[in-house]
């Protein structure tokens, strides 16, 4: 059995481990692992992706994935790198969330099989919880002065940190205690934001007196500046295709920064690394051919081969005069008589009327390969050859409009 951990480190993952003789033991016997979820939108995002390619890494060298969706958490929200407290859900709402996340996960991993992966919800046990026993049997169980060393807490003092939220941690840790009583789960993963409330996890299991309990968390997908990659003007990257289409998604990584290629094709692809190494061993206009490469192997990855396929033929459309226009993000409108400033707003090029015109004046707007330079333009049938009318903002992001 390969021992993924090797793995994990060579495609530059792992960022901490609670314990070293973890690498022997996923070398020796598979292990049931869980990530958990936060149901906090209707769609998984390109941030939640980096959790799915690792448990995907995992599950492929033997290990059995346990998809946790925080369905009793969400309704408190964990503090983790929030300045403020989060809106508490209705569990309607997160009951909805789940069912999508479902279907965006069952497309990663295998759910038949010895190691087939599982999806829990911890709302099962959280929300009917005896208070008074939970406070007696785990509460105990926590010093509050180590938890407000932890930075989930640290940056919410000044503001104000409610007992609500500080409970968060102790439920988190007690979901760990769960699987590992039910499903002989001995390992939890998580973003490096995560790792206060893995250490709880850990802790815990251990101090009830069971040795065997690991956290590991792994890199978050930022540039090398350290921002977080995956945030668009539009908002995030999402996985779902009504949110963010598969050419914009495409688009996204067809424009990651030189310096950043390496890293997303180490974290989001499955190509083997001596292929990665030879497409990131230019420093000249050879790493375009890398960036391509990425951006269809991470949107066949997400929205199928065929996505994938129509994103790239859009793409040489636009930039290398050969393709199809096809499958360019497209808004139908009933009058051909619309305002530039309207159809941008339409478009989603601007959220208002203000900042559509001051587009227009620093000159980021073309239409039809024409700069518009007057903010008082209305399109007309003129504008729409063959149909359609292209707006352009910036150098690279198109939006087709058809009459």
């Amino acid at each position: 059995m390969t021992n993924v951990f090797d793995t994990l480190v060579e495609r530059g993952y792992i960022e901490q481990v609670t314990h070293e003789e973890l690498k022997d033991l996923l070398g020796k016997e598979k292990v049931p692992f869980y990530i958990g979820f936060d149901p906090t939108a209707d769609s998984l995002h390109i941030g939640h992706f980096i959790s799915l390619m690792v448990a995907s890494h995992m599950q492929k060298a033997g290990h059995k994935p346990i998809l946790l969706i925080g369905g009793g958490t969400a309704t408190i929200g964990d503090p983790s790198g929030k300045t403020d407290m989060r809106r508490m859900m209705s569990r309607e709402e997160i009951d909805h969330n789940v069912e999508c996340f479902k279907k965006q996960m069952s497309r990663f991993l295998s759910f038949e099989g010895e190691n087939a992966a599982i999806i829990v919800n911890n709302a099962d046990w959280l929300l009917n919880l005896n208070f008074i026993e939970f406070m007696r049997d785990i509460g105990s169980l926590f010093s509050v002065n180590k938890m407000l060393t932890a930075e989930c807490y640290k940056q919410r003092m000044e503001r104000g940190l409610t007992f609500f939220e500080l409970g968060y941690m102790l439920m988190q840790s007690y979901d760990f205690l769960k699987l590992y009583e039910q499903y002989g789960c001995k390992l939890q993963l998580g973003g490096n934001d995560q790792w206060s409330n893995i250490l709880g996890g850990v802790d815990l299991i251990r101090r009830i007196g069971h040795s065997d309990s690991f956290g590991l968390t792994f890199k978050l997908l930022t540039t090398k500046e350290g921002k977080k990659m995956g945030k668009t003007e539009k908002g995030a990257l999402w996985l779902d295709p009504n949110k963010t289409s598969p050419y914009e998604f495409y688009q996204y990584w067809r424009n990651i920064a030189d310096e950043d290629v390496k890293n997303v094709l180490s974290l989001i692809t499955f190509l083997p690394m001596d292929e990665i190494e030879k497409l990131c061993a230019y420093n000249d206009e050879r790493i375009n051919e890398a960036k391509r490469i990425a951006a269809f192997e991470i949107t066949k990855l997400i929205h199928g081969e065929e996505e994938a396929i129509k994103a790239e033929e859009v793409a040489k459309a636009l930039f290398g005069g050969s393709g199809s226009l096809e499958n360019m993000p497209t808004t139908k409108i009933n009058d051909t008589n619309i305002s530039i400033l309207d159809a941008m707003i339409t478009i989603g090029f601007a959220p208002s009327k203000g900042q559509a015109r001051t587009l227009i004046t620093q000159g980021g707007i073309s239409l039809n390969d024409e700069k518009v330079t007057d903010t008082n333009y209305v399109l007309s049938d003129a504008d729409f050859k063959d149909g359609f009318a292209i707006l352009k903002k910036g150098k690279k992001v198109f939006h087709k409009l058809e009459k």
